[in-house]
């Protein structure tokens, strides 16, 4: 019986300590599973780590471009943008003009026609008139004062008549100018009820403000006319972007309307006043013109900013969390530390990156780093 029992308990011994054996075993999983040795640093199994697929990289040191997005709209400094008015009014007769059209320098834009027109001829050619008789008769008064024969009242009187109608005359003669009538060419049989209005600029209808058949006072404007040789863009920049602009800067610029087409332009002055919004006129100068680009027409923009020199990696790589940026950093094979991070410059592809923690010889998670932001975040809610 005592063999016995002792062959009970030595049985019971070893199935125990089987037992306990294959527990441990099973329970090692456990231990390998992911946990975390710091708020931000996670650890991950092996089959994890294979399932997530993640690849990292040495980050490089080297200068990157970054674009500046701004806005902005085109603009003409008030010597280019042109205002056509009738100086005197009248009816509008005829005008071919359309928005876009180009126009010579002197060139027939619209003919009005308006009785007062005839009015202005006719009195014209009839003080005219009244003008030679006056002059005649000052010379006769002359003459006849040098001779003693006429008092020297009456010869005062005559030159005086002369000069009012030398001052009428050419008062009128410079209103018919207004109008485009040349008094030289004016005769009683060339009096006409219409007159034409020219450009007095080459270059682009940018606006028509009137139709056929209308009347049109002094003050109305007809049509804007636009010179392109200084049509320019003004841009809008936070006044924190001003530093890193200079004259000479190329911008690509395009419309709202065809993002595709790019019109290349260059920064010609930066402005020197702030605006209560922070922002600085920045003026550039489109390479050629387009007749599509409109005073007043808003443009989006970028320009190419001078490579800033840091550690670069690409975009894929950073993870934004709650108003932070950060990269994941592989401390050992299945080990991995959530970095925080500020962005120096920003390409669209890669960015350049600061940060104390940083180095060269760091490898940066580029592939499977939102995975490991939520992995991380979530095992900390448990």
């Amino acid at each position: 019986m005592r063999k016995l029992s002792y062959l009970f308990f030595a049985v019971y011994g070893i199935v125990a300590l089987s037992a306990c054996q294959s527990n441990q075993e099973k329970a090692e999983p456990a231990v390998e599973s992911a946990q975390i040795n710091t708020p931000n640093t996670i650890t991950l199994t092996t089959a994890q780590l294979n399932n997530m697929e993640l690849k990292w990289e040495k980050p490089k040191q080297q200068a990157i471009a970054e674009k500046l997005m701004l806005k902005g709209k085109i603009d003409v400094p008030p010597q280019n943008l042109v205002s056509v008015s009738a100086p005197l009014g009248g009816y509008l007769k005829a005008s071919h003009l359309l928005p876009g059209m180009h126009v010579k320098k002197g060139e027939r834009l619209a003919t009005l026609e308006d009785k007062l027109f005839v009015d202005m001829q006719e009195e014209y050619l009839s003080q005219n008139i009244k003008l030679s008789l006056l002059g005649m008769d000052s010379e006769r008064q002359k003459a006849l004062y040098a001779q003693k024969a006429a008092s020297e009242k009456t010869m005062q009187e005559a030159v005086s008549a002369y000069q009012q109608q030398v001052v009428l005359v050419n008062a009128l003669k410079e209103k018919l100018r207004l109008i485009n009538i040349d008094t030289k060419r004016l005769k009683p049989e060339t009096i006409s009820r219409s007159i034409d209005i020219y450009s007095p600029i080459d270059g682009y209808v940018s606006n028509v403000q009137t139709n056929v058949g209308k009347y049109v006072q002094p003050s109305d404007v007809l049509f804007e006319l636009v010179n392109p040789s200084d049509i320019h863009l003004n841009l809008t920049v936070y006044e924190k972007d001003i530093p890193r602009l200079h004259i000479g800067q190329n911008v690509s610029t395009y419309s709202n309307n065809d993002t595709t087409k790019k019109y290349p332009a260059q920064i010609i002055l930066i402005g020197k006043d702030v605006s209560a919004e922070r922002f600085v006129e920045v003026h550039c100068h489109f390479e050629r013109y387009d007749n599509q680009l409109l005073p007043g027409m808003y443009m989006n923009a970028h320009v190419e900013l001078d490579g800033i020199q840091g550690l670069v990696v690409p975009n894929d790589a950073i993870q934004r969390f709650e108003g932070r940026e950060y990269v994941f950093a592989r401390r050992s094979n299945q080990q991995f530390e959530m970095l925080e991070i500020k962005r120096i410059a920003n390409n669209g592809q890669s960015s350049s990156l600061s940060s104390p923690q940083l180095n060269p010889n760091l490898e940066i998670v580029t592939k499977g780093a939102y995975t490991l932001l939520m992995k991380l975040k979530n095992t900390e809610a448990e």
